[in-house]
């Protein structure tokens, strides 16, 4: 409503009050003064190895964590909801981190991306009760794989897509990706470095489309394995290029034997799309966004 006071337009988390500061400020406060903020991220992984800090390499979370610490005025921690690979895009990332700095929504968002290079940019900036984590609130994660399925490789935005040269069925695959759906062991889609303490996961739904010489696979579960889904389209790969079967996803999964399943395949067309929370945490909606599609609903900050 025109003229309402901009804290009004705001449903805080029971116990937040607005920092003394003018309406511009979007950031309240814990008592205590803390505060617990998420943050929407999107980011080309094609620079980076990897999300996770490492001692030596460009990580997305090193980098994050740099400037986020430039506007809060002290070094700090950044958790995501999602771990993604070398390679490995996101559209959808989550993150939270505390700070003691009260900021005006611009420095949360547009201060933060003047400090990040062009490969990532905070989408939008909320503030979260201090029982929320990115990783462990979240209900959902999304994940879309682009595949250019063509005899001839890709130049432009080769970084921003796999590659099969072979034909593909498109029929086959999806009797293949039925198998999968439901809560099961993914022992035979996990890596073997993945530190899951358990490999039962439910897969809640599996999409594959076709649009021209470009494959679209959806994927969408409670939470994912290492390489679970990098390991699932190669997997179903296989099956679409006739090396074997629908019906042999669903022997695959009741094997729990990784060696038995097909390559991981390439990292260059993972889009992590979307993480869903449940409404208490007062975040924006989770409608997954499409690799190379820029929709007037994505959840961005205004200008």
């Amino acid at each position: 409503m025109q003229g309402r006071p901009e804290r009004d337009r705001w449903r805080l988390p029971e116990g937040l009050k607005f920092a003394p500061a003018s309406a511009s400020v979007l950031f309240v406060q814990w008592p205590g003064g803390g505060l617990r903020i998420a943050l929407g991220i999107e980011y080309d992984g094609a620079p980076f190895c990897g999300w996770q800090t490492q001692p030596t390499r460009p990580t997305v979370q090193d980098l994050v964590e740099s400037a986020v610490a430039r506007i809060a005025g002290a070094p700090l921690r950044v958790v995501c909801a999602g771990r993604t690979d070398t390679g490995v895009h996101a559209l959808g990332q989550v993150v939270h981190f505390d700070s003691d700095a009260s900021r005006p929504r611009s420095a949360w968002v547009k201060g933060v991306n003047a400090h990040l290079s062009p490969s990532v940019s905070v989408i939008w900036a909320r503030p979260v009760a201090p029982e929320f984590h990115a990783r462990f609130s979240a209900l959902g994660r999304r994940y879309e794989y682009v595949l250019l399925n063509r005899p001839v490789r890709p130049a432009v935005g080769a970084a921003g897509v796999g590659w099969f040269p072979l034909p593909l069925e498109i029929d086959a695959m999806r009797a293949a990706a039925v198998h999968l759906l439901g809560t099961h062991d993914f022992s035979s889609f996990r890596s073997a470095q993945c530190q899951a303490k358990s490999p039962v996961r439910e897969l809640r739904d599996v999409s594959i489309e076709r649009d021209g010489d470009i494959i679209r696979f959806r994927l969408e579960a409670n939470a994912f394995l290492h390489h679970m889904v990098r390991n699932i389209i190669g997997c179903l790969v296989y099956v679409g290029k006739g090396k074997h079967s629908p019906d042999w996803i669903g022997q695959l999964l009741r094997s729990r034997d990784r060696a038995l399943a097909a390559p991981t395949f390439a990292p260059q067309g993972l889009y992590l799309t979307a993480v869903d929370y449940a409404a208490q945490w007062g975040l924006p909606g989770s409608a997954a966004r499409r690799p190379f599609s820029y929709s007037p609903s994505s959840p961005c900050e205004p200008g």
